[in-house]
């Protein structure tokens, strides 16, 4: 069983050194899941009052990954190459997809992850004033890339689009 590298020998918190790590290309790609009712979906399509609700949420998630380190106690600040997020609709809302890159001694999953998090918390935001129905499910990690583990690719749960 691997060891947690947030704790140190006695159990307490503590932020990993990445030191003597050889700074690598890193990418990491994570998803939402937003379920939506059909007069959420309507909105959408028309637009709302508030404005673009993806173009909002989109940047809400890039703004959101570049304070991870603030939003996270224990995360390095990750000098970011670039991030990402985009939108594919699904019968039933919208998965959020967040790509996150920079050239490092420690990887970008949390950045990616807290981009799609917050897109989607803007998201319900933006459309709660036409519905409270919405659903926030399915955040995940899809893959990541660089540092010594190579690359990670895993299937994703939340069915068919």
């Amino acid at each position: 069983m691997r060891k947690l590298t947030h704790l140190d020998d006695h159990g307490a918190a503590r932020m990993v050194d990445v030191g003597a790590k050889v700074p690598t290309a890193r990418e990491a790609v994570a998803r939402a899941i937003v379920t939506l009712p059909a007069v959420c979906r309507s909105a959408l399509r028309a637009g709302t009052k508030k404005g673009d609700v993806m173009q909002i949420a989109r940047l809400a998630g890039i703004q959101a990954a570049k304070r991870t380190d603030e939003l996270i106690p224990l995360c390095h600040q990750v000098p970011l190459d670039g991030v990402s997020v985009d939108f594919l609709p699904r019968r039933d809302g919208v998965e959020i997809r967040a790509t996150a890159r920079c050239t490092g001694r420690t990887g970008v999953e949390m950045e990616a992850l807290v981009a799609v998090s917050i897109a989607a918390l803007t998201v319900y935001d933006m459309l709660k004033a036409v519905s409270h129905d919405i659903v926030i499910g399915a955040i995940e990690l899809v893959e990541k890339r660089g540092g010594k583990r190579g690359a990670i690719v895993r299937s994703v749960a939340g069915g068919a689009r």
